[in-house]
């Protein structure tokens, strides 16, 4: 089970943190505006703006591949894919990259909430502030969740939950765990208990997948920003309207990059897949007023993924990728305070 701590990911990811704030710190030469170009009805940014504005050393081509560079930092897209990439790490795009003319461009939208606050996540204000991290180990009592051959989802998500606190307490946090039990509680309900609390907190809702004996790997969800439909759905009108939870966006992103990263480098990336890191309308996501992620620990329903997750050493990986997650994060966010404001 060696495999299960893959120490290079986790260092390039560590630098990784270590090299956007540097880069946010000493970027005295920013450029003030972005280069935006219209295509399809939709503004997008063109990556030599992203170069010039985030101090990238290297923008390079090769096909439909395009990098940009720095020490320890490395940003790609696909022109015509949704997906994008921090030092391997995948994130889904709303929309596709695009080339216009002699131009390769992302969407302003997914600049200025996916990848900004990633690139940039010392600009998000107050967001390290915090001390409490509220843990949701999701379905119990009566909703099972997922099943496999050998347990039920309610069952992992509550131990991966109990983990985490006693390894979050270790270092200084309080916790708050929506049920410490099998029990029943409604999506209200935990955001409820989520809400409650009066001191700055995270939350953190833990869960395992299930989508037929194909289907793998570990993906994290935020809350869709206004504007962006829910995963896997087209965008209707009351994705426009802003939710409790947008008020967090950029601080979601960022949360959802430590744990995703985190997480996938205890697991390892040998023994599963990643599914990058996604926008979701779920309810815990939508009501919660703090930055909240929802994270899927992989899928029952995979014949070797389930007997993963009867490992305990599986288990124990996730709760202690989500831990050193929370202490990244809150690192990262908390490097300066913020000199100007984001990209818009």
């Amino acid at each position: 089970m060696g495999e299960f701590f893959h120490s290079n990911f986790v260092l390039r990811w560590l630098r990784a943190a270590c090299v956007v704030a540097f880069l946010c710190v000493h970027n005295v030469k920013a450029q003030t505006g972005w280069d935006v170009m219209k295509f399809g009805g939709r503004d997008y940014v063109s990556l030599d703006s992203l170069k010039k504005f985030y101090n990238f050393p290297t923008l390079k081509r090769s096909g439909n591949t395009v990098t940009l560079e720095a020490k320890n930092l490395i940003f790609k897209v696909n022109i015509g894919s949704q997906e994008a990439f921090l030092n391997g790490v995948k994130f889904v795009c709303t929309y596709p990259v695009i080339e216009s003319g002699s131009k390769v461009g992302i969407s302003r939208i997914d600049l200025t909430k996916l990848i900004d606050p990633v690139l940039r996540p010392s600009y998000i204000a107050n967001a390290g502030n915090f001390r409490t991290v509220i843990i949701d180990a999701g379905h119990g009592g009566k909703d099972s969740g997922a099943a496999n051959a050998y347990n039920s989802e309610k069952s992992y998500n509550l131990k991966v939950a109990s983990e985490l606190k006693a390894l979050l307490i270790a270092k200084g946090f309080k916790v708050i765990l929506t049920r410490q039990s099998d029990v029943y509680l409604t999506l209200q309900e935990r955001v409820e208990v989520a809400n409650a609390v009066k001191e700055p907190a995270i939350f953190i809702s833990i869960h395992f997948n299930s989508g037929g004996r194909s289907a793998r790997g570990i993906e994290t969800f935020t809350l869709s920003p206004a504007g962006v439909a829910h995963y896997g759905s087209d965008i209707k009108s009351s994705d426009f309207e802003t939710r409790n939870g947008n008020l967090n966006d950029s601080a979601n992103v960022a949360l959802a990059t430590a744990v995703h990263g985190q997480v996938l480098g205890k697991i390892g990336v040998n023994n599963t897949l990643d599914r990058g890191i996604k926008r979701a309308r779920f309810s815990v996501l939508t009501g919660v007023k703090y930055p909240a992620i929802l994270l899927e620990g992989g899928f029952m329903s995979h014949p070797y993924e389930a007997r993963l997750m009867e490992n305990p050493k599986y288990l124990t990986a996730v709760a202690t990728g989500i831990s050193n997650a929370v202490t990244l994060y809150q690192r990262a966010v908390s490097y300066r305070k913020p000199a100007a404001a984001p990209a818009q």
